[in-house]
């Protein structure tokens, strides 16, 4: 038989994985019937009667109140369905599957409502054909030649290159550590940064360029992706050293979309 001391930390146990199932049915919107309230109200009467200090009370009257919250999700969902009509799917596929053809297409027939369109040339219609026909340059008018200035091929130094910005003064691979250095940094305490937080910049372009850097980090395994897709969150998550990833695992591509709207959302901290 379990001592009181074991009985009342069992107790506590329960109570916050109750807690914790109904804030995830609150906060993410899931079904709120996906919870047993029975078995829910069982937990709580049973261990009702271990509590003694108040911070226990305060714990058993929290899990009420979460309880009671999504209670009232469920009394709102069943009058939202009751006042909208609304048929469970499961029940409709059983009624269809019940039907004859005979009853199916008579039931097609009452519903069926085609759209009759009649589409014909008037004068209006061929007077406007005509102007159009007449509003038209020749086609050696149209389709002129596209000129082009004939130059010789020559040189060019890394230095110009680098001016026209088609170079970049530092080697790929010293960006990569540079930027996989700024990550280690940056996530010292939390372990992992979010994505934006970290590729977003003070302009779109420089945004942009630390996207596609941070792509091969991942590539080449310098760090890993973490999506929460209930949430819609993308963390990003550094290891202390290289990890090679060909041969260990199959890899599997994440596109992840950079556009102007996402980085005006970013500087406004509007971004989740």
């Amino acid at each position: 038989m379990a001592s009181k001391k074991e009985r009342t930390r069992r107790g506590r146990d329960e109570l916050q994985r109750v807690i914790d199932m109904c804030k995830s049915v609150e906060e993410r919107g899931l079904d709120p019937f996906l919870l047993n309230i029975e078995d829910i109200i069982t937990i709580i009467r049973e261990y009702f009667p271990e509590w003694e200090l108040p911070e226990d009370l305060c714990l058993d009257a929290e899990t009420v109140h979460h309880l009671a919250s999504v209670i009232k999700m469920q009394s709102e969902w069943v009058r939202h369905r009751s006042t909208s009509l609304y048929t469970d799917p499961f029940l409709l596929e059983e009624k269809t599957r019940r039907l004859s053809r005979e009853q199916l297409a008579t039931i097609f027939l009452k519903s069926w409502h085609p759209i009759v369109e009649l589409e014909q040339i008037s004068p209006h219609s061929l007077t406007q054909a005509i102007q159009y026909w007449k509003e038209l340059l020749p086609i050696n008018e149209r389709w002129q030649k596209t000129s082009y200035t004939e130059t010789e091929m020559g040189f060019t130094s890394r230095k110009e290159l680098i001016n026209q910005k088609i170079l970049s003064e530092q080697m790929f691979s010293e960006e990569l550590e540079a930027l996989w250095r700024e990550l280690l940094q940056k996530v010292d305490e939390t372990e992992k940064i979010k994505y934006w937080n970290f590729i977003g910049s003070s302009t779109f372009e420089e945004s942009v360029r630390r996207a596609y850097l941070t792509s091969f980090l991942v590539t080449y395994g310098y760090a890993t992706l973490e999506i929460n897709r209930l949430e819609e969150e993308i963390f990003i998550k550094p290891h202390k050293k290289l990890v090679p990833l060909a041969g260990k695992k199959q890899v599997v591509s994440v596109p992840v979309p950079i556009n102007f709207d996402d980085w005006i959302k970013w500087k406004e901290g509007r971004m989740n």
